[in-house]
């Protein structure tokens, strides 16, 4: 069984526990063999600064990044201010969609998705706070409040920071068995 390479998307005044949270989840997760690679990509690679000055680097840029099975895009700032009108980052995610067996976000990084034709007819989540600006942006949503995730197949998308551990949880649950969540909650110390 091959490993399943996980990646996580990177930019400027990203909110830092929508990316730690699963990196830490999917890393630690462990099946009959080491299950997940977890590599990080942005736009052009190099260093990013995330929410709070925290400095990031990429493991790999749009151009040189390895084919990837799960995305995980994450929230903050700089999605829902910055990246959300960057063509470059909505094509990407466009063309990941096709190729990968899930696509996820953290946080408002839904609104990445929601930007790139993703999440019209289904349900989906983001944190509580943007729940009602994601709704009047993106009318064709059917929004889901007060909930950790919501999975419709392919894509997963998750409430706000930290329910993107729990999202990452559920994946590994679908992927690997509720055994290797288990283990993989208790590594973590996580209840």
């Amino acid at each position: 069984m091959k490993k399943r390479i996980v990646g996580i998307f990177l930019f400027n005044e990203v909110e830092v526990l929508d990316v730690a949270g699963p990196f830490e989840v999917f890393s630690l997760a462990r099946g009959d063999i080491d299950s997940f690679r977890v590599c990080t990509i942005s736009e052009t690679g190099g260093t990013i600064i995330a929410r709070n000055g925290l400095r990031l680097q990429a493991d790999y840029s749009f151009e040189n990044h390895p084919d990837i099975d799960i995305l995980i895009v994450p929230g903050g700032y700089g999605a829902e201010q910055i990246e959300i009108y960057n063509l470059a980052v909505i094509n990407w995610i466009k063309e990941q969609s096709q190729k990968v067996e899930y696509i996820t976000s953290v946080c408002t990084g839904a609104f990445l998705l929601a930007k790139a034709d993703l999440l019209d007819g289904l349900r989906a989540t983001t944190h509580w706070m943007d729940i009602d600006r994601l709704e009047e942006e993106f009318p064709k949503i059917q929004l889901v409040r007060n909930v950790k995730f919501v999975d419709e197949g392919k894509i997963v998308t998750s409430g706000g920071i930290s329910a993107g551990i729990n999202m990452s949880f559920h994946l590994i649950g679908k992927l690997c068995g509720e055994h290797v969540v288990k283990e993989t909650a208790k590594r973590m110390e996580y209840d």
